[in-house]
């Protein structure tokens, strides 16, 4: 039966369960990535956001609240001056937990847990795959548009370069319909001219004898 068992006690007693996540979240927020077991790790993340979420409100009563937890003014510090403004837009979901392994010793699961908004090589990649793409659905609808009245301008081209090279390939046609329908030339009658000339060598012989 899972009597009791709300959240995990992590075989300690409650004092030493609050300190261990609280230096553990010490950790994180100093140098936003701390390696530990996949148990204390989900453990930690249910103690670490909720102060997140409190940072977002920078007042006198809050950096007490937060400090009731951390016990540290310099985590505190930072969590309200460098963490709170970084993740300012994002509701919840602060921190990634990602598996390595095993540990060699007990075979326990090890992973790292960090802070999202501080993780270089994954912001690069969503910020590179984000670029230029509309973030709300009224922007959608106006990517939409701009791309079917793209769309239209590049079909108006195209059957305008259609209709030229129609009416291109028609015209030499029809200068060449008339030149064909001339009738040729008959060449002019080579054998008349021969006889001519016969006729005039015989009356030149008749004249001689006579």
């Amino acid at each position: 039966m899972r009597h009791n068992k709300n959240y995990n006690h992590l075989g300690r007693t409650s004092s030493h369960r609050k300190a261990t996540l609280a230096n553990m979240a010490t950790s994180l927020i100093l140098h936003k990535r701390i390696e530990t077991t996949v148990a204390k790790a989900k453990a930690l993340k249910m103690y670490v956001e909720p102060l997140v979420t409190r940072s977002k409100e920078d007042t006198t009563h809050s950096r007490r609240v937060v400090f009731s937890y951390l016990k540290d003014k310099h985590a505190v510090t930072e969590l309200f001056r460098v963490i709170a403004p970084a993740v300012g837009d994002r509701p919840g979901g602060y921190t990634r937990i990602l598996k390595t392994g095993f540990r060699l010793g007990d075979a326990a699961d090890i992973c790292f847990i960090e802070l999202v908004d501080f993780n270089d090589t994954y912001r690069a990649g969503v910020v590179a795959q984000g670029a230029g793409k509309a973030r709300t659905r009224r922007g959608g609808k106006a990517a939409s548009a701009s791309t079917e009245a793209a769309v239209d301008v590049e079909g108006e081209v195209v059957a305008g370069e259609a209709a030229e090279a129609k009416s291109a390939a028609k015209k030499p046609a029809k200068k060449a319909a008339p030149a064909a329908g001339k009738p040729k030339a008959a060449p002019a009658p080579r054998a008349a001219k021969t006889s001519g000339s016969k006729a005039s060598a015989g009356r030149s012989v008749a004249t001689k004898k006579g």
